[in-house]
């Protein structure tokens, strides 16, 4: 993965869709915005949580654009993936990196070179490098995929975000924001909070 560009109310896989979704359901390409994490272990929820603030405060979404707050339904993020998206912007946490607090965000490319094709789905589960790396193997291929991701404070079991991940949602939303605005290709540079 490379560093990229800058930087609710709805239940758990509520979608906001744009025109990227026809009445029947069936994709027509477009951009997915994906929050996923487990909202029972603290800041984990943090990806489910932007997508409920996306939902909420994105008036209108751009057209093509769906907001689904996956939690932790991996193989439904699968089969989405496989009916077909041009982009995909995933949200959740990511790991520190040096001199990094809790909170701060970071906007990461991912290609298929940075993922494991033998990487083992859990239909229970959520593992992003593992939907995305099985891609291929179920008749899929990767969309053009960033993470919007935010360093946790808190992965103990609980409910709730920290204050630090907190504070950082609407910044993940703007970050979300700015990748759907970009036109040209994201440029390398990372982004912290």
């Amino acid at each position: 993965m490379t560093a990229a560009g800058s930087a609710g109310t709805a239940p758990q896989g509520s979608v906001r869709q744009g025109s990227g979704e026809r009445a029947s359901g069936e994709r027509t390409g477009g951009v997915l915005v994906a929050g996923v994490g487990n909202l029972f272990l603290h800041d984990d929820g943090f990806g489910p949580e932007v997508a409920r603030h996306l939902a909420a405060h994105r008036q209108p979404l751009e057209p093509g654009v769906r907001v689904v707050d996956y939690g932790i339904r991996g193989m439904h993020l699968a089969y989405d993936l496989l009916a077909g998206v041009d982009v995909l912007v995933l949200v959740d946490t990511v790991p520190a990196e040096v001199n990094s607090a809790p909170g701060s965000i970071r906007v990461l490319h991912v290609s298929a070179a940075d993922l494991d094709g033998r990487a083992v789905l859990d239909p229970h589960g959520m593992d992003p490098a593992a939907v995305l790396g099985r891609l291929r193997s179920m008749g899929g291929s990767l969309p053009a995929t960033y993470v919007v991701g935010c360093v946790p404070a808190d992965l103990s079991e609980g409910i709730g975000l920290s204050p630090a991940v907190a504070a950082a949602v609407p910044k993940a939303a703007a970050a979300v924001g700015s990748l759907l605005g970009q036109q040209s290709p994201i440029p390398n540079s990372s982004t912290a909070s």
